[in-house]
């Protein structure tokens, strides 16, 4: 049943790429996929496509990692296209139809497609797969030694988010919202947890951070909206987050509840880029530089030595950084909070 969804799926993205000159696919069986295809398409002799369960359009994680593949593709030619916001049910079905198609590069931006990719990869072993924040020993699972893991450093991550945390929470309670349990996420909550405490201790204030909360899928913003007036009524003043749409729906209510209040003294800190003027209450952003790891990817499909690997990103190799800084962060603040990244990359953070 499986093998003629798939087959079925693939007839469509032909009847719609042939009608729409490359873009505009719908794999997924939802209302909401979209595709584009980069400016070199019409050229190009490689192709990658990117599957996303949340959307392109969130403002977040899925917008964040369409860029980063758009940009890689456009420094590379190569042609790009995308399906996102399909169900979990969906993942391997559309998958294998960009396999059928004959694409060189399936880009798919979370843990959570693992069990699909590692499937597909064994079926077609020519195919090459990307899988950012794959766990480490995923590769070795790849029979055919197609897969490679992208992973930025979840601690750091939440180093970064933690550090300002810290620095600009008043109540002295901080707030992290989660979309699935995953590992790259529960080590991002970490990484800000203990962040957030040791800057609040070296500035002289106690810092905690709410137990981490899941809302079982990245494009409920409205579950966003939710923790976020829950998390407040609990006095956090600091929000970060890993859920996509659901950190959007969070930051609505944080503003919401700056207006009522007249004044933004509730933040919030965005990833994976740099999100600040997007919504008011943003005051930084995590900034994860994943078109540099996809291009890597890219590169090693091209020369023929791609699979078998995990690519790390991190602070020291600069895949990691911080974003810009709202004017609600004093100058001072970011005098000691630059003073913090900066120990952060030589080693002596914490230590």
């Amino acid at each position: 049943m499986k093998k003629l969804l798939a087959l079925l799926l693939t007839l469509v993205m032909c009847l719609s790429l042939a009608a729409c000159g490359g873009s505009g696919t719908d794999t997924s069986g939802t209302d909401t996929s979209s595709g584009e295809t980069g400016e070199d398409s019409g050229d190009s002799s490689y192709r990658v496509a990117m599957i996303c369960d949340s959307s392109i359009s969130d403002g977040g994680w899925g917008m964040s990692c369409y860029n980063a593949m758009v940009d890689a593709a456009a420094e590379r030619g190569w042609a790009t296209e995308v399906s996102d916001s399909i169900a979990q049910s969906a993942y391997y079905d559309t998958i294998i139809s960009y396999c059928d198609l004959g694409y060189d590069l399936i880009y798919a931006p979370g843990n959570q497609y693992t069990d699909a990719v590692l499937q597909a990869a064994e079926e077609f072993p020519d195919v090459a797969f990307a899988l950012l924040n794959g766990g480490e020993d995923t590769p070795a699972k790849a029979v055919n030694g197609n897969v490679t893991s992208l992973l930025p450093n979840a601690q750091q991550v939440g180093w970064i988010a933690g550090a300002l945390a810290g620095l600009m929470t008043k109540s002295g309670t901080v707030a992290f919202i989660g979309a699935m349990e995953l590992d790259t996420t529960l080590g991002k909550y970490n990484g800000f947890k203990e962040a957030a405490a040791y800057v609040g201790q070296q500035e002289g204030k106690t810092v905690s951070t709410l137990d981490v909360v899941y809302s079982g899928d990245f494009s409920a913003a409205d579950k966003g909206i939710e923790f976020a007036k829950a998390m407040i009524d609990q006095g956090a003043d600091v929000f970060f987050g890993d859920a996509s749409a659901v950190d959007s729906g969070a930051r609505q209510a944080i503003d919401e509840a700056n207006a009522a209040s007249g004044s933004v003294s509730i933040y919030d800190i965005a990833q994976p880029s740099d999100l600040l003027g997007q919504n008011e209450c943003i005051i930084g952003s995590q900034v994860t530089d994943n078109a540099s790891l996809v291009g890597l990817c890219m590169e090693a499909v091209e020369d023929g030595s791609f699979g078998g690997e995990v690519i790390y990103g991190t602070l020291q190799n600069g895949a990691l950084s911080a974003g810009a800084l709202s004017d609600l962060v004093p100058a001072d603040v970011q005098e000691k909070y630059q003073g913090y990244l900066d120990q952060m990359v030589d080693g002596s953070f914490m230590q």
